[in-house]
């Protein structure tokens, strides 16, 4: 399933940078957190956009994504900052590393809860003591379409027809014609299971709150090594 994610990704590469040409507002304002100086690893950084939000700010950044395709866009885009193709579950940073680390819409594509836990204690170990990780997933529960495809893949766990955990989803991506290109998969958190994942890694939790009325309105979390 991750090489799925990774596969997909590469497919989708180039239009989903071209629909992905700014930052939207409720991402700029994760950037309060970080601090001139600070050094920054954005995990799942797709073409790079967050650097967007940190405009104004003197930071040391680390871009890291599964996709290859992903990450030589993100270079063509920002050429002077650092990406490179790399695991999330198996992050090659020292221990104690970074100051921030930012995850925008990236974990509810790591499938099963043991791989999402392994996410979280990567994260808090190349954290320094009293780092944030500052983290975003979709929230899918209000809106028609994700509720559908809730539906669909419950019924066919029911009747085992379909492998993957309850909650979890096939989400298609659409190319300009409305033709489906791929079928992301997505685990569908909810809030409470996004805290507990967090503070299991040994996070303590700072903040949480959902935003956005959109179909991908998102859950936030950040949270400090503590």
């Amino acid at each position: 399933m991750l090489n799925k994610v990774r596969d997909d990704y590469n497919t989708i590469s180039k239009h989903f940078s071209e629909t992905r040409r700014s930052l939207p507002k409720e991402y700029h304002s994760l950037a309060e957190y970080v601090k001139n100086g600070d050094k920054v690893l954005d995990i799942g950084c797709g073409n790079g956009r967050f650097i967007y939000a940190l405009h104004d700010k003197k930071v040391d950044y680390y871009g890291i994504d599964t996709s290859e395709e992903m990450i030589e866009l993100a270079k063509l885009k920002f050429p002077k900052a650092d990406f490179l193709r790399a695991d999330a579950l198996d992050l090659p940073f020292e221990n104690n590393s970074f100051d921030k680390i930012i995850s925008m819409a990236a974990l509810h594509h790591i499938p099963g809860n043991d791989l999402r836990s392994d996410f979280m204690r990567e994260a808090y170990r190349v954290l320094k003591k009293d780092g944030l990780l500052i983290l975003t997933v979709w929230n899918l529960w209000n809106h028609k379409k994700p509720l559908v495809l809730l539906l669909k893949y419950f019924a066919l766990k029911i009747i085992g027809r379909f492998k993957l955990d309850f909650k979890d989803i096939y989400y298609p991506w659409k190319d300009q014609e409305g033709n489906i290109t791929a079928d992301r998969y997505v685990h569908c958190f909810t809030a409470s299971e996004l805290k507990n994942l967090a503070e299991s890694a040994g996070f303590k939790i700072i903040k949480a709150w959902k935003n956005g009325k959109e179909i991908k309105s998102n859950i936030n979390l950040v949270c400090q090594k503590t």
